[in-house]
């Protein structure tokens, strides 16, 4: 008998918008729309958010409000419904619970693999705590372990590591400045190309059973 699959997703531009985007566009910041699509170095960019949100006064209240607007792109939802009833599938994000807690319901309770933020008294981001350093490619690595056959998805640079761990990886809407630096990826530009990409990986793995 073959290996199971299970598919590992990212969450930002893949099922959900990207939240720092929205932000900057609800408080007219254009420097929050720096993303992990555009900045390699996470840390570096979570510093300089922080740096925004106290130069003007942001509280994590202030950016849940903007997420409590927000819905999943369009078609994601039904294109879940699709993976849930052939593989099993995960969520691996370097958002934050604070953040995507609100989403969760709206995308049928996946399982969702955040990070935490650290707020002080006034409500500010003073800092942040990964569950582990480069966990998307560990969580796949572990999956492999387990005795998975692993499918990973994601549309930047803080994903690539995960994508190369997996037995497929594939970019799904990525910025052409990631596809230059990763051309040996599969790109998907939409959920019925992702579909496709994803039904061959499924259907190698039938083969082998």
């Amino acid at each position: 008998m073959s290996s199971p699959p299970i598919i590992a997703f990212d969450l930002e531009g893949v099922f959900l918008p990207e939240i720092w985007i929205a932000v900057a566009e609800r408080t007219g910041l254009p420097a929050l729309r720096r993303t992990t699509r555009d900045e390699p170095d996470y840390d570096r960019l979570m510093r300089e958010r922080m740096e925004i949100l106290e130069r003007h006064g942001l509280t994590l209240a202030d950016i849940q409000q903007v997420i409590a607007g927000m819905e999943p792109l369009p078609g994601a939802v039904e294109f879940l419904h699709w993976v849930r009833q052939r593989a099993q599938m995960v969520i691996l994000t370097d958002s934050f619970y604070e953040f995507v807690a609100p989403f969760l319901p709206k995308l049928g309770w996946p399982t969702v693999f955040a990070h935490t933020l650290e707020v002080d008294a006034r409500g500010m981001l003073t800092g942040y705590r990964l569950r582990i350093p480069d966990g998307k490619r560990k969580a796949v690595e572990a999956l492999r372990d387990l005795g998975f056959r692993t499918a990973a998805v994601g549309d930047s640079y803080n994903d690539t590591t995960m994508l190369a761990a997996a037995d497929q990886g594939i970019l799904f809407r990525p910025p052409q400045n990631v596809v230059q630096d990763f051309p040996h990826f599969p790109v998907a530009r939409t959920y019925d190309e992702l579909r496709r990409e994803l039904e061959r990986f499924l259907c190698e793995i039938a083969e082998i059973a």
